[in-house]
């Protein structure tokens, strides 16, 4: 799992700025209609899981652990899926789907900050983006007709952007760590 992080920091990048581009979506169309909020909760949720499963199955002989990434793919690429093909679910059900999103989500972005903590410094960015999921998809669960459909947008808009920067942030520890010690373990590191 560490070597498939370090190798595929660019997974998450491109993570981090699609939950960007989603939250300021999200944040500039608050009015939007729940169908429009269905749409951008959709293609954030298909390109996020599409991502982390093509991460998995291109480091599947690499890593033992590729499975994680894989779970992750799909339950997000599954929940994509169903806000596709059903543009017209509830207000109630789409909040679900999100919740049970981020919950699925911040679960595992705490298990790779924990596998990791010991070979990547800056591992809390991904366990505080983990946190920042599970807070908000408690939340979507527990209170899921608390707020109206502009509401749902800004908060679903803030939760994105958070994680999208501390996601980035991530992206760019994890690579020029990756960079730093490719150095010490090449055999040309060692000569002068």
């Amino acid at each position: 799992m560490n070597d498939t992080l370090l190798r595929n920091w660019w997974l998450l990048a491109a993570r981090g700025a699609i939950a960007i581009v989603f939250g300021v979506l999200a944040i500039a169309w608050p009015a939007v209609t729940l169908l429009t909020l269905a749409a951008l909760f959709a293609a954030f949720a298909l390109l996020g899981g599409a991502l982390w499963i093509f991460g998995a199955v291109k480091n599947r002989r690499d890593d033992r652990h590729w499975w994680m990434l894989m779970l992750f793919g799909l339950v997000s690429l599954a929940v994509g899926v169903l806000a596709t093909f059903n543009p017209a679910i509830t207000l109630l059900t789409l909040i679900v789907l999100m919740g049970a999103n981020a919950l699925v989500s911040g679960v595992l972005d705490i298990v790779i900050a924990i596998r990791v903590r010991k070979f990547i410094h800056g591992e809390w960015l991904l366990l505080l983006s983990g946190v920042a999921s599970i807070v908000f998809g408690l939340i979507a669960l527990l209170f899921p007709l608390g707020a109206g459909a502009v509401m749902l947008a800004t908060i679903v808009g803030v939760y994105a952007l958070i994680s999208g920067v501390l996601l980035l942030s991530l992206s760019l520890r994890v690579r020029a760590w990756s960079r730093i010690n490719a150095g010490r373990s090449s055999p040309a590191a060692g000569t002068i």
